[in-house]
This record gives C-alpha cells, sequence and structure tokens, in this order.
C-alpha cells in the first residue's frame, strides 16, 4: 500500500468543506474494519484511507497549515498504514464506565509485552508486534498500535474461504481469554490490503 504524500491531502479550508461526507464516508469504512474480541478489547484495522483522514482531522483540529509541520504528520501516520504483507491495526481496552478505567488498565498490563494477541489462520497462530512506547510498568495506555506480519502461503489461505480466520486474545494474567471469528466483510478488507 503506497504511502501518504503531500499530494493527497487539501488545505484545512477546502477539508472543511468536504468533512462531513468524507467523514461519513471513513466512519462506514471503519465499521467493517473493526472487530470486538471480548468484552473489553476491540481492533480497528487501518488503510491508507483511515490514515488519510486521521491527517486531515489532526490538520483540522491543530490549525496546521505550515507544509513542513504537514509533512510530519504525514510520516507519522504513514506508520500506521500496511506494508507488503502486513496487516495493521489500532487496538483499543475499551472501557466506558469511569470508575473501571484504571483497575481495568491496570488488569491488562503487560498485553503488549508479547504472546497475547494473534491472527489465527487455520491452524497457524500469527502473533501480533506492538508497537514500543505505549506502557512502562506502573501505567498501560489504552491505546496501542498492533502489525500481523504474513507468509504468502497464509495471504493465500485468508483467500480460501474454507480456512477459519479469527482474532485471539490470551492474556493469562488478566484471565482474558477470548477469540472472535473474523467476519466474511472484515476478511474482504484483509485481503484488500494485503493484495492491493
Amino acid at each position: 500500500m503506497d504511502p501518504l504524500t503531500l499530494n493527497d491531502v487539501v488545505d484545512i479550508a477546502e477539508y472543511e468543506a468536504l468533512r462531513d461526507s468524507f467523514r461519513r464516508e471513513v466512519m462506514e469504512l471503519k465499521k467493517h474494519r473493526r472487530i470486538a474480541i471480548g468484552e473489553f478489547v476491540t481492533l480497528v484495522f487501518e488503510n491508507r484511507e483511515t490514515m488519510k483522514f486521521q491527517v486531515q482531522e489532526m490538520m483540522r483540529v491543530e490549525r496546521i497549515v505550515a507544509e513542513e509541520r504537514i509533512k510530519e504528520e504525514i510520516d507519522t501516520y504513514n506508520q500506521l498504514i500496511p506494508a507488503q504483507n502486513e496487516l495493521k491495526a489500532t487496538l483499543f481496552i475499551e472501557v466506558t464506565e469511569q470508575e473501571l478505567i484504571k483497575p481495568t488498565l491496570d488488569r491488562f498490563q503487560g498485553i503488549d509485552h508479547g504472546n497475547t494477541t494473534f491472527l489465527s489462520i487455520g491452524n497457524e497462530l500469527i502473533e501480533a508486534e506492538f508497537e514500543d512506547g505505549r506502557s512502562n510498568d506502573i501505567k498501560l495506555s489504552a491505546v496501542h498500535y498492533v502489525t500481523f506480519c504474513l507468509t504468502n502461503t497464509q495471504i493465500k489461505n485468508i483467500q480460501n474461504f474454507e480456512t477459519p480466520v479469527s482474532l485471539k486474545v490470551a492474556h493469562i494474567a488478566a484471565e482474558y481469554v477470548k477469540e472472535s471469528s473474523v467476519p466474511m466483510e472484515l476478511r474482504h478488507q484483509f485481503l484488500n490490503d494485503l493484495l492491493n
């Protein structure tokens, strides 16, 4: 998937005029790229369009007009666009009750240290690689960025709709072991990312 460039974004005045329709399109797209794994963990699989939206929104919120600053935003969000044979997602630990946020995040401490989050294709488990810097010994972020690196054979298995595909979180310390089958619409989104 090609990275974003300055030519892909519009200035904040032009964006304001088209924001409502673009936002609706991206929100609809994200519905098909979202999957809940149990009660607390949700993944949203990112692509070029979702990252373009993030760049435009950051430009709008922070009133960014200088080309150099826009390029910095583009460079930041390009890191979340999947490269060849990759799927990238934002992982959210979602808690709606204010009083449960800290205890829930404390419970999930260590989720980003490996061997907890997987894409299952047939009988193969592909472990999520977590971006560094989203936690320390005493505090865990509610938002993480993960990458699944796939082989050509694994991609072919996603194309074979008889092969089961699911996402798993097995965080033993948190006593959170959950699995969700990947719906067909999200599976098509995976293939769109992997084959384009």
